[in-house]
C-alpha cells in the first residue's frame, strides 16, 4: 500500500503510516498466506491457526438447525441432546485445538421458511453444522451451504444430497437401504419371482428416492412394486393397506414417518393382511412400542438403517448409551441420539485433523472432511468421504422391534453390501 502521495497533512501521513504499519503486521501474523481465512474471511490466531467464522481463539462454535416443535421433535430432542453430551465430554478433555467447543441450537419446527431464517442468523456465527433435520429443509439450503463452504451433515438420507463439496449424507442412501430390503424379504422372507411387493412412501425426496431403490431391485429379483404416494399429514393408511390387499401384495416396503408405519401395520394386522413389512430408519421410533400397534409391529416389521440398533453389543455404542442414561435419565435413547453423537464425533475428528494441518476456516474443515477415507467411530460401520459422488457407506443393519430393549429394536442381521448395490451405484 503506497501512501506516500497524501502529503497535504502531516496527520494524514501519520495515519498513513499507522495504516501500513497494521498491514505489515496482519501479513506477517498470517504467514502472507493468500488462503487466511479461506473465501470466508478471517485470519490467525495468536496459535498461528487459520481462523474464519465461528473460530476465534479461544471458541469453536457449531450450529445445529433442528426440529424441537413439529413432526420430528422427539428425533430432534434427541440429537440435540446427544451432541451436546458429546460437547461436554470434549471440553471436559480439553477442547479442540486448545478451543472449547460450543453448540448453537435453531428450532425450525420443520418448517423451511423458518429454517432459511434461521440458517441466515447462525451462519455468520458458525463453522460447520453437524446437524440440519429434513430433506425439504436441506435442499432450501443447499445453494447457501456451498456458497458459504459450511460443512453440513443432514439428518436426511436422499441421494439427490450427494454431489456437493460441503454436504455429507453419513452412512447410506435410502435407496441402498431399499435393496437391502428387497434382498433380505427374498432371502429370509420367501419372497420370489412373480410376486408383488407394496411401497407406501412419503412425497418428495425421501420417498422418491426410497422407491428408486426398491424399483431397481425388484426388477432384478423378478418382482412387481406396486406403490402408494402418501403425505406426512396423511396418517390413517386403511385406503392404502385395502389397495394392496386388492393387489395380492406378499410384503410391503414403508418410507415414512413412525405415525404411519404404525398405521400401515396396524391395520394390515386387523384386516388380515399379514405379511412382512420392512421399514426405512426414519419410520420407526421406539415410543411405538407404547401404542396399540407393538404386537403387530413385533410380529410384522423389520427396518433397514446404516446404524446398528442402540442395544447393540457395541463397545462404543454401549458407553454411549450408559453416558446419555446417566446425563438425561428421563429422556429414550433412540437412534437419534446414535445419529447424533455419530455426527458430532465426526465433525469433532474433521475439526482435529483440520486444526493439525494448520487451519480451522471452512475451507479447512471440509478439506480435512473430504481426506477421511476410514472414519470410525466405533458406533456402527467404517466409512469413507473421499467421493463427494458415492454415498460414505453401502452397508446396512437390518432391525427388528423387541418392546424390551433399549430403543425399542435389536440387531436381526449385522451391516453387510446387499448383492447388487455396487452395480446400482455403478448406473446411477
Amino acid at each position: 500500500m503506497n501512501l506516500t502521495h497524501h502529503r497535504h497533512r502531516n496527520r494524514r501521513r501519520t495515519t498513513g503510516a499507522v495504516l501500513a504499519g497494521t498491514l505489515a503486521l496482519l501479513l506477517a501474523a498470517t504467514g502472507c498466506s493468500s488462503k487466511a481465512g479461506g473465501g470466508n474471511g478471517g485470519g490467525a490466531a495468536a496459535d498461528g491457526v487459520r481462523t474464519g467464522p465461528g473460530v476465534d481463539a479461544r471458541t469453536i462454535k457449531l450450529g445445529a438447525l433442528t426440529d424441537l416443535t413439529g413432526p420430528y421433535a422427539t428425533l430432534g430432542k434427541s440429537l440435540v441432546q446427544a451432541q451436546q453430551m458429546w460437547a461436554d465430554e470434549t471440553n471436559a478433555k480439553g477442547g479442540i485445538c486448545d478451543r472449547t467447543v460450543e453448540i448453537v441450537v435453531k428450532d425450525h419446527g420443520y418448517d423451511v421458511q423458518k429454517a432459511v431464517t434461521a440458517y441466515a442468523d447462525i451462519s455468520p456465527d458458525v463453522v460447520a453444522l453437524p446437524q440440519v433435520i429434513g430433506s425439504p429443509v436441506v435442499a432450501a439450503l443447499l445453494d447457501d451451504i456451498e456458497r458459504d463452504r459450511m460443512l453440513t451433515f443432514p439428518q436426511a438420507w436422499a441421494a439427490s444430497l450427494l454431489g456437493k463439496d460441503a454436504v455429507q449424507v453419513l452412512g447410506t442412501t435410502y435407496d441402498v437401504d431399499m435393496i437391502a430390503a428387497v434382498d433380505f424379504l427374498t432371502r429370509d422372507k420367501g419372497l420370489k419371482k412373480g410376486d408383488t411387493i407394496g411401497h407406501v412412501y412419503f412425497e418428495g425426496d425421501y420417498g422418491a428416492n426410497a422407491l428408486e431403490g426398491s424399483t431397481w431391485a425388484a426388477r432384478k429379483a423378478g418382482l412387481k412394486v406396486t406403490g402408494q404416494k402418501i403425505q406426512a399429514t396423511d396418517t390413517d393408511l386403511s385406503a392404502q393397506v385395502s389397495a394392496l390387499h386388492k393387489e395380492g401384495v406378499k410384503a410391503v416396503l414403508i418410507s415414512a414417518g413412525p405415525a404411519q408405519t404404525a398405521s400401515l401395520v396396524g391395520v394390515a394386522a386387523s384386516r388380515g393382511l399379514r405379511v412382512p413389512v420392512v421399514s426405512s430408519a426414519p419410520g420407526f421410533a421406539p415410543q411405538l412400542m407404547k401404542t396399540p400397534a407393538a404386537p403387530a409391529l413385533a410380529a410384522m416389521l423389520h427396518i433397514v438403517s446404516a446404524a446398528p440398533a442402540v442395544s447393540s453389543d457395541l463397545p462404543g455404542v454401549q458407553r454411549m448409551v450408559a453416558s446419555y442414561q446417566k446425563k438425561y435419565p428421563d429422556s429414550p435413547v433412540d437412534s437419534g441420539v446414535l445419529s447424533g453423537y455419530n455426527a458430532a464425533q465426526l465433525i469433532g475428528a474433521d475439526l482435529k485433523k483440520a486444526c493439525e494441518a494448520g487451519g480451522l476456516t471452512r475451507e479447512d474443515v471440509v478439506k480435512a472432511h473430504r481426506s477421511q477415507k476410514n472414519a470410525d467411530t466405533g458406533l456402527g460401520t467404517a466409512q469413507n468421504f473421499s467421493d463427494i459422488d458415492r454415498p460414505a457407506s453401502t452397508e446396512t443393519y437390518v432391525l427388528r422391534p423387541d418392546a424390551k430393549a433399549v430403543g425399542g429394536v435389536v440387531n436381526a442381521e449385522d451391516a453387510h453390501t446387499a448383492p447388487g448395490v455396487e452395480d446400482y451405484l455403478a448406473t446411477r
